[in-house]
């Protein structure tokens, strides 16, 4: 079970600029043998002094001292007082929704990540919560979909795989007002270009998976928070769901963390370059991407984010085939799930990560069938523009 990250870390290493939070934060060199690396810790039980009296570890699904340096150096990075980390981000949501009383009501934003969907219309429900799934592009459409019993509001900003965005401090002013707590998913961004607790979230969750770890090697979930009593919840049911992850992946994990900085600075500039090249391209309809001035949240995205990330959609001219075509032409954008890693990926979202979305609810969401997605890696720029580019002439004649 994860510390208030101040007890172990003095404040000077809390008040560091980012990179160096994230390389020292939970890091101890071992008070044993001197190892800069905090050891790896397999486990699963501790030795106690006497009956009920250890060193804060008894056994591993309750706490490991590697899955609490990954939570303590996530927390500080996003200004939290608490973190908490799952086997998986659907297991950070599940958990989240767990502890609400039965007979709740979840307001969501409309374009949600499809598990997180999935999780909401198939699973949430037979446990007698309801959600409503509301365009949130304006904030002021939660008030119109707040109930008296509506404990949640559920915020992706951007969302996948439409990358709209939410106004975070404008929907966490209305949530407060009818006492409800506001969660942000937090992965596109990451801690590097987005801080929601900042702008007034109670709890922000992200992926591991994706940009945290950063070498799609971890399946992970984590929330942070600064509320205690969210905390006391939440730590609880991590304890007795058990939805916990492998000491292992918490290493991998925080060694993935700590170049965070380094990745996101090389993923957001190619992205840019990028969406440049999509945008004027005759073979391309539309290109999403909030750097982009064109993007009509662009202003926001100045606002509340400190970078554009490493995320692009785009509709190719043509139809499912044509999308085929482009997919099957890459070279150094590998068709594949997720995002966030080292390397580039593409996908395409109706028949992919959104498939579990109903027909109806993609088309109202304009995830079409030449909506293509791009996780832009760190690969050098000039080579995955030429990629997409020769990609783009294969596909599409002129």
């Amino acid at each position: 079970m994860a510390k208030h990250f101040t007890d172990d870390h003095t404040e000077h290493i809390l008040q560091a600029k980012f990179g160096t939070r994230a390389i020292h934060a939970g890091q101890h060199p071992d008070p044993i043998t001197g190892a800069v690396i905090p050891p790896l810790s397999l486990s699963t039980t501790f030795k106690q002094h006497s009956a009920g009296e250890h060193n804060g570890f008894d056994y591993s699904r309750s706490g490991n001292p590697s899955r609490q340096a990954f939570e303590t150096a996530v927390a500080a990075l996003e200004g939290a007082k608490y973190g908490l980390a799952f086997s998986s981000g659907s297991a950070t949501t599940a958990t989240i929704v767990s502890s609400l009383p039965a007979g709740s009501h979840i307001v969501s934003v409309n374009d949600v990540y499809g598990g997180t969907y999935r999780y909401f219309t198939k699973v949430a429900s037979t446990f007698n919560v309801e959600v409503t799934f509301v365009d949130l592009e304006d904030a002021a459409n939660v008030s119109k979909a707040i109930r008296p019993n509506t404990k949640l509001v559920w915020v992706e900003t951007p969302t996948n795989p439409t990358l709209r965005l939410v106004d975070i401090k404008a929907v966490a002013e209305i949530a407060h007002k009818h006492n409800t707590k506001l969660v942000v998913d937090n992965t596109f961004m990451s801690p590097f270009f987005q801080n929601p607790l900042q702008l007034g979230a109670d709890i922000v969750v992200h992926s591991v998976t994706k940009y945290i770890n950063g070498h799609s090697d971890v399946v992970m979930g984590v929330a942070v928070t600064s509320n205690e009593e969210i905390y006391t919840k939440l730590a609880f049911l991590q304890n007795s769901i058990g939805a916990v992850p492998s000491a292992f992946d918490c290493f991998l994990a925080n060694r993935g963390l700590k170049t965070l900085h380094l990745r996101m600075k090389q993923h957001a500039e190619s992205a840019l370059a990028i969406a440049k090249v999509l945008e004027a391209s005759p073979r391309v309809e539309n290109v999403i991407y909030p750097g982009l001035p064109s993007h009509p949240q662009h202003q926001l995205a100045k606002t509340q984010q400190k970078g554009f990330g490493g995320m692009i959609s785009f509709r190719i001219k043509g139809d499912l085939a044509t999308a085929n075509t482009f997919l099957r032409h890459v070279k150094f954008f590998t068709l594949a799930e997720s995002l966030g890693g080292v390397e580039s990926l593409c996908e395409l979202p109706a028949t992919m990560t959104h498939g579990s979305v109903s027909p109806e609810d993609r088309a109202a969401l304009g995830i079409t069938e030449n909506l293509i997605r791009l996780s832009v890696g760190i690969e050098d720029t000039e080579d995955l523009v030429a990629d997409i580019e020769q990609a783009l002439a294969a596909a599409v004649k002129l």
